[in-house]
């Protein structure tokens, strides 16, 4: 027997624990889901919607139970109140957008002939959810698929273990037939074996670089479908003619919210000289205001990181950077917390270049570098001297200028004035390492159907 286990943050203990289970249950249970597709995908578009709205709904009634558990999950302050804001948004988005992304596209329609493309859900689609926004990730996908007409299985990181569960629950709860969205607790061999063997019509993996890797590994000559949001390493610009204390406020937020766990969170900045001295100082002033700590007391802005070896990667490239001649300019005094494992401080560090790890890669915790450039063409050969391609975001007044500069940066989203946030009406995709493929928007419903044509000759007598 395999026991998957949580363990917290907050203090290193066991918090959940559930079998994992074997091949042949797991290989059972997905059979369960696309023997119910068929008839799932047979009712009317607007009552699966609905459905699933309700699903989004009796979640929201549990937040008593969400919300603490993120916290001892993955150290996400209760002040902050899960993440339901941002699954209701996406949810909503989905559902009003639905019928016209899954509407035929009509080509003709006489009284000789009609042709059409309809959209036809793949079948049975897997959601490999990841643990640092467990609930916002997994409704990207789950919530248009099934919508859709797929069956869904999820399986969720180990570090949010309980969140596929309560997801399961609360839309069967809410009228979803059970085995139309089913959760599994599932080890890496098993879902590794699972995907090579053709289970599923569709793949949607967050996670690492070598994450996605293994998946398109298994999935090799299955012909699933597959979506990938992988790594990153998010820029930001500040231009000469920024609104400076909105860049300070939205980029510092940016790099240190969720303790920098976030997938579009702002990793690297660069700003021009005219307003380094400013920026730099402004921002160790706003991040020196957090108050880390048990993400269980109300008055904690900034909880443990997941786990103590995130926590961990992050101090190296930091130790590194700093042995390289970066300098650390928020005060260790400040943060008498940070116990040297998960609970982490967040940091600046200036006198950064391109050659530290912690400039490339990724960084994933409370640590942004600030680079001083001189003009446009500097920052945007910096922007690019990167592995990952999610989201930059630009600061200026000038939104034409954004728009060009936007045009040369090897990206998925180009924000000007705000940064950190999906937009659902927009599609969430990257390039580079970040991955392929991409979630909401219209483009996201037809990511998880595919086309077919009906080109129908009629008789006449």
């Amino acid at each position: 027997m395999t026991m998957i286990q949580c363990i917290s943050p907050i203090d290193g203990s066991v918090y959940a624990e559930r079998e994992a289970m074997s091949l042949e249950a797991a290989k059972d249970a997905v059979h369960r889901a696309r023997k119910a597709q068929k008839a799932w995908a047979r009712r009317p578009l607007e009552e699966r919607v609905q459905l699933v709205l309700k699903g989004v709904a009796r979640l929201n009634e549990m937040s008593d139970e969400v919300v603490p558990e993120l916290a001892h999950m993955m150290g996400r302050p209760v002040r902050y109140g899960g993440e339901y804001k941002g699954f209701n948004e996406r949810s909503n988005y989905v559902a009003s957008i639905a019928a016209d992304a899954l509407a035929p596209l009509v080509i003709e329609d006489s009284a000789t002939f009609e042709r059409r493309i309809e959209r036809e859900p793949h079948g049975v689609v897997l959601v490999i959810a990841p643990w640092n926004y467990p609930y916002m990730t997994a409704i990207n996908t789950v919530a248009p698929a099934l919508m859709a007409g797929n069956t869904v299985v999820i399986k969720h990181a180990t570090q949010t273990l309980l969140v596929g569960e309560r997801m399961v629950r609360a839309f069967v709860e809410a009228g979803v037939p059970e085995d139309v969205f089913i959760n599994l607790f599932l080890d890496h061999a098993t879902t590794t074996a699972l995907i090579a063997t053709g289970s599923f019509d569709f793949i949607n993996f967050t996670g690492s670089v070598e994450g996605g890797r293994s998946i398109e590994r298994a999935a090799a000559g299955t012909f699933a479908g597959i979506g990938l949001e992988l790594g990153g390493k998010d820029p930001g610009y500040v231009m000469e003619d920024a609104d400076l204390e909105a860049a300070v406020d939205t980029l510092m937020d940016g790099a240190t919210y969720n303790s920098g766990q976030c997938c579009c969170g702002i990793e690297r900045i660069y700003v021009h000289e005219s307003l380094y001295d400013a920026f730099v100082e402004k921002s160790v002033a706003w991040v020196s205001n957090y108050k880390l700590g048990n993400p269980l007391d109300p008055e904690t802005t900034l909880g443990p990181m997941a786990h103590r070896r995130f926590a961990a990667h992050v101090r190296e490239q930091i130790a590194a950077a700093v042995a390289k001649g970066a300098k650390a300019l928020v005060d260790p005094k400040l943060f008498p917390e940070d116990d040297g494992h998960a609970y982490l401080m967040p940091q600046i560090l200036v006198n950064v270049d391109h050659s530290m790890s912690f400039m490339k890669d990724e960084t994933f915790g409370p640590a942004v570098g600030i680079m001083k450039v001189k003009n446009d063409a500097e920052a945007i050969e910096l922007m690019n001297d990167s592995p990952y391609g999610l989201t930059a975001s630009l600061w200026t007044q000038d939104s034409a200028r954004a728009a060009r500069i936007g045009r040369e940066i090897e990206t998925g989203t180009v924000f000007m004035n705000r940064a950190d946030y999906l937009d659902p009406a927009l599609c969430w995709t990257g390039c580079k390492d970040t991955g392929r493929g991409g979630s909401l928007s219209v483009i996201g419903f037809q990511n998880l159907t595919r086309p077919k044509s009906y080109h129908l000759k009629k008789v006449t007598k």
